[in-house]
């Protein structure tokens, strides 16, 4: 299967291709609130995720894929990183991953053409389950913070009455 060939190749050049991206979110305004969080933590997340493809793809069920999303989230949120940014993260990440697809694709006959356009569906589908469960770990840790926060506020002004 040339679906499979290709997340080899990926997972073999994960090194390059988490530095690449590393870069070009560092570099991008779109996701300048990534600074708030540990470059070390940055790099490891970038690695993981093309290290691991095959995984994410083809292993983990999507209650993994929620768990680990979810959380990912709710730490971003805790970090204070702005949604936008961390969407324009994770998409710029999957914008990597298919232009190196498409680059390295091999697309000479309708088979390999198949396992290509297989690849990137399946990519498609995890790309936007990793959005979904994201936003919903983010929403819950904002709305927490913001409970918390108001909690505070009430107890002072209780105590100030």
């Amino acid at each position: 299967m040339l679906a499979g060939r290709l997340v080899k190749l990926i997972e073999k050049n994960s090194e390059q291709l988490a530095r690449e991206l590393s870069e070009k979110v560092w570099n991008s305004p779109r996701c300048s609130d990534l600074r708030k969080v540990p470059a070390d933590e940055l790099q490891a997340r970038t690695r993981e995720i093309y290290q691991n493809l095959n995984n994410w793809l083809m292993d983990l069920t999507e209650a993994e894929v929620e768990q680990r999303y979810t959380e990912l989230g709710a730490r971003r949120a805790a970090q204070g990183v702005a949604y936008s940014h961390f969407l324009w993260a994770i998409t710029a990440t999957r914008e990597h991953m298919t232009a190196f697809v498409q680059r390295e694709g091999f697309s000479d006959t309708p088979m390999q053409l198949q396992g290509e356009l297989e690849l990137m569906h399946i990519l498609a589908q995890f790309f936007d389950r990793a959005l979904y469960f994201t936003a919903m770990g983010y929403e819950r840790e904002r709305t927490r913070i913001g409970t918390n926060l108001r909690r505070r506020r009430d107890d002072h002004q209780k105590v100030h009455a």
